[in-house]
């Protein structure tokens, strides 16, 4: 891999990526590591893999993206390991499929990291500079046009631009173009894809102001620890951190910072309308926060480490876009930030999306063919969102180029499957944020069975090494051999038994049972059974997917039950060309929205906002009559 920061003498390559993102740099790490020559363009080498808003990586379902992610052979997972300065599983007491993990990371390494995989990746060219529009040919994408007029030819390009598509900064009543602090906007891109006909429409995200360490009140906050367990991201990284660990803190907003706010609401862009775009339902300014949730005495308020050699510290859950002195005026209100010192103001960011329904699964345009787009130019928001995306879209770049089938990940086989199928099917009018709630087979996709669920996948996609793969196997068969020990062990009741039983501290035995049915008892976890198994089954990776698959095996097996019929509507695919205005029983709604979205199956079809059951019935009723579905009736009984 080489960086340039100018002209390359290479003009042509199997692939370009736009963008250095989070997004960016999965699509490129895949497409080059399944052997296609890639360019990766960026309009600051500084910035690769930059942390624009909060520097942490995971959440509620965003953890699981994560780890599905890494489990396939993507880079986000390894690079959170290897920066953690906080880690967090969240939810713990909770049931196992709304749990997840988050790390806060050091920005600075998290970039350093990124920036040396790049550089070691055979294959990738990494080049400063602009692209103002795509070299098409027809309905052909075939590369990319710099701002100096030159061309640089691919068989495919994948889009990447972030929250940097005629990006527009507010800070108050002042704009400024660009995408963040320090880069400038993407101009040209999205003009283009909207005199083609695409729907262009625009979003508006937030970050909040940056504080100095040194000015802070620590004693009038509370500390926020870390967990003393780890669980890394990456199934390749150690079960060790890296780096020490730090605290966070929490505080509170009061009523005289709300007084504050609300005297100064016509100097925010968003209650003046000069925003547009519109912003994060679940991640609200302060100022959104103030004038929706007026009865709220208080707001919390995270302040988070950036990085261990820096003095800047993040301040969660106040974004604003309020003038800089006004902000400094609120702040210092807040219990601990009476002689705060802003590093960075916070402002909101307005920029151009793709409205994604103009997507295929595999996250190639319908319009365009061998245009892909990855991350916030599809509506979502987050680090996690972007990855999957990018992944997800240089894995089918590679299969296009080397004509494979599409890779397509189903609803009840990960997260990324269903944000893609999310996005695709109903597309979105608001910053897409991924949560448990919007996976409707949410207990089976869980953190702990990444690895049962994808690694077939693994294997099939070549992006693992043959000693990964080796090693990941190896976890695999230590599961099935603890499943084998619980189910066949037998346990009666004698007295070594039942003084083994004592100790742990659970009721003895009345009869002979198997260790599986001891672990079913709810006082009892899977390190009090170990001591019956033959073998060494102390990693988490083995242990916690077997111990929930064994407590909750009656509501998986109800789980799996619905997936298996729902599985029979998403294998009747449905033909490309049909016309669906000629389909008798359709809404005017029914046939247009079918026809923008062109579903690939009946299930998808069933999932589309404003298509009633009658309609699935109509579609089928016409399908069968012509016999464009196979095997229906062997389908549907």
């Amino acid at each position: 891999m080489s960086f340039s920061s100018g002209h390359s003498s290479v003009k042509s390559f199997d692939i370009v990526v736009i963008g250095a993102g989070h997004a960016g740099i999965e699509a490129c790490l895949a497409t080059a590591r399944l052997g296609l020559s890639t360019l990766m363009i960026t309009t600051n080498l500084d910035r690769i893999g930059y942390m624009s808003c909060n520097p942490s990586i995971g959440g509620l379902a965003k953890g699981h993206m994560v780890r599905e992610v890494d489990a396939m052979g993507g880079e986000m997972g390894r690079a959170t390991d290897e920066t953690c300065i906080q880690f967090k599983r969240l939810n713990s007491r909770k049931g196992p499929a709304v749990r997840g993990s988050r790390a806060q990371c050091d920005k600075d390494l998290y970039s350093a990291y990124m920036t040396r995989i790049l550089d070691a990746q055979p294959g990738l060219v990494v080049r400063q500079g602009e692209v103002k529009a795509l070299a098409l040919n027809g309905r052909y994408c075939e590369g990319v046009i710099l701002a100096d007029g030159s061309k640089v030819s691919s068989r495919a390009v994948i889009v990447t631009t972030g929250t940097f598509m005629r990006g527009v900064m507010h800070i108050g009543l002042e704009q400024q173009a660009g995408g963040r602090v320090g880069d400038q906007a993407t101009v040209g891109i999205s003009d283009q894809l909207s005199a083609l006909g695409f729907v262009v429409r625009r979003l508006k995200t937030g970050t909040p102001p940056r504080l100095h360490r040194d000015s802070i009140d620590w004693t009038k906050l509370v500390e926020q620890f870390g967990d003393d367990v780890f669980y890394p991201f990456s199934l390749r990284s150690d079960r060790r951190l890296k780096l020490p660990q730090v605290s966070c803190w929490l505080g509170y907003t009061n009523e005289k910072t709300h007084e504050i706010i609300r005297k100064n609401l016509d100097k925010s862009p968003m209650f003046v309308g000069a925003i547009e775009g519109t912003g994060p339902r679940y991640c609200p300014s302060i100022e959104d926060k103030v004038t929706r949730f007026a009865e709220k005495a208080g707001h919390q308020t995270f302040l988070e480490p950036e990085g261990l050699s820096t003095e800047s510290i993040y301040l969660q859950g106040i974004s604003t876009s309020l003038p800089a002195e006004i902000q400094s005026e609120f702040l210092r209100t807040i219990p601990g930030l009476e002689q705060v010192r802003i590093l960075r103001p916070g402002y909101a960011v307005e920029y151009d999306f793709i409205e994604p329904t103009q997507i295929s699964h595999s996250l190639e345009t319908r319009e365009i063919e061998g245009l892909f787009l990855a991350g916030q130019i599809n509506g979502t928001s987050g680090y996690e969102e972007a990855a999957a995306q990018g992944f997800m879209a240089g894995v089918n770049a590679a299969r296009r180029l080397r004509d494979s089938e599409p890779f397509v990940l189903g609803r009840d086989e990960a997260y990324i499957g269903v944000l893609i199928d999310d996005l695709v099917t109903k597309g979105t009018i608001e910053p897409y944020r991924m949560f448990t709630s919007r996976a409707e087979h949410r207990l089976v996709l869980r953190e702990d069975n990444t690895l049962e669920r994808l690694q077939d996948y693994a294997s099939e996609l070549g992006l693992y090494s043959a000693d990964e793969l080796e090693s990941l196997g190896r976890v695999r068969a230590a599961h099935v051999e603890m499943r084998r020990q619980l189910r066949e062990t037998v346990l009666v009741p004698n007295e070594a038994t039942q003084s083994a039983l004592r100790d742990i501290g659970t009721a003895v035995l009345q009869k002979p049972i198997t260790v599986e049915e001891l672990l079913r008892r709810p006082d009892i976890a899977s390190c009090d059974v170990g001591k019956f198994l033959s073998g060494d089954f102390s990693d988490p990776s083995v242990f916690e997917p077997v111990e929930i698959e064994v407590k909750y095996a009656g509501y998986i097996a109800r789980q799996n039950e619905i997936i298996s019929q729902t599985k029979k509507l998403e294998k009747l695919r449905l033909p490309s060309d049909l016309s669906y205005a000629d389909i008798r029983g359709l809404s005017r709604e029914e046939v247009e929205k079918l026809t923008k979205i062109r579903p690939m199956s009946l299930g998808q079809a069933q999932r589309i906002s404003g298509v009633n059951p009658s309609a699935i019935q109509a579609i089928l009723v016409h399908l069968k009559g012509r016999r464009k579905i196979r095997e229906l009736d062997v389908e549907l009984g």
